[in-house]
């Protein structure tokens, strides 16, 4: 009985990982003879694990989609990524996701073997998620969206805009894209007749679906990086370029991705592009990092950092 067992769960855990297996080719994995094959397939059914079955030389066997979520069998470098992934997931800008994750981490980590633990512990321990405001997104909006996108169906929400005020809008829905702190999707505004980049944290209403739409040509090949600069750059007044001292791993983690681009300048040096609406803003955030910086452009910048200097000199009582 032990050895059905344990041949039971391996055949499943097969069957997991691909999606299509022949009856040869399980039975090889097995070692066992594919008579041994069928019969393990019809216990599992028994049990109520929906496999279907095509005929043919080309047929095999395919785990469907049940009513009940079927117990998941991992290994061991599998099971540690997904304990990691449920860590990092509970500070999640999704309502509800962070809550959901602590469960679930709770429930894997009181099977997780013995010979696991230590080793999801030291890498727990060695990781520091540092803190970000967020804003939380209810989760049945990213679904009715990321549904719409793969339907290429347009929809309809209400929206907030930054000053407040709300709108309708009709959009034609592209790509959610995730920076870390919130959610933004790129979409076709039906009634702007352009593209816009919403967040979706603003969204007042589940998006309802309506009509199919035929794709249009992308505004960008890479969408993120679209976002990056719609959100960073694009609707301000001044479109700040720094370099800073320091290469752009260490000043990452002083600038985040939805406040500005960084590129690398070399050895030791990055690039940093910012809009701002103001250039006394960015000339105080500069000086909070603490770091060496020349101010490539705007113009104007730079003679607001001369009048700033001897503001602070004057202030100093040089």
């Amino acid at each position: 009985m032990l050895e059905t067992s344990a041949r039971l769960l391996q055949l499943l855990s097969l069957l997991q990982l691909r999606r299509e297996w022949t009856g040869s080719a399980l039975a090889d994995r097995m070692d066992v003879t594919e008579r041994t094959v069928r019969r393990d397939i019809g216990k599992l059914r028994t049990l109520g694990y929906p496999i279907h079955a095509s005929p043919g030389v080309a047929g095999g066997y395919q785990l469907g989609a049940g009513a009940q979520l079927p117990p998941l069998l991992l290994d061991d470098d599998e099971a540690l990524a997904v304990a990691l992934g449920l860590s990092a997931v509970t500070a999640s800008p999704v309502a509800g996701i962070g809550e959901a994750s602590v469960r679930a981490l709770t429930k894997l980590e009181q099977v997780l073997p013995g010979r696991l633990r230590p080793r999801f512990a030291g890498l727990r321990n060695a990781v520091t998620r540092m803190a970000a405001v967020s804003t939380p997104v209810r989760p049945e909006i990213l679904t009715a969206l990321s549904a719409a996108i793969t339907e290429r169906r347009t929809v309809v929400f209400r929206y907030a805009r930054q000053d407040g005020e709300s709108s309708r809008r009709i959009v034609e829905p592209y790509r959610l894209v995730d920076t870390g702190r919130r959610w933004y999707l790129v979409a076709w505004d039906a009634t702007r007749e352009d593209w816009r980049t919403f967040r979706v944290d603003r969204c007042q209403s589940v998006p309802a679906q309506r009509d199919r739409f035929a794709p249009r040509p992308l505004p960008a090949r890479d969408l993120a990086l679209y976002v990056q600069q719609s959100i960073t750059r694009s609707p301000y007044k001044y479109d700040v370029v720094v370099r800073l001292a320091g290469n752009i791993a260490d000043v990452s983690q002083k600038i985040s991705p939805d406040t500005a681009e960084l590129q690398s300048d070399g050895d030791g040096h990055t690039i940093m592009r910012a809009g701002f609406d103001s250039l006394d803003w960015p000339l105080m955030h500069l000086v909070a990092l603490e770091l060496d910086f020349e101010i490539l452009d705007p113009p104007q910048m730079r003679e607001r950092a001369r009048l700033a200097a001897a503001r602070l000199s004057r202030a100093a009582g040089d």
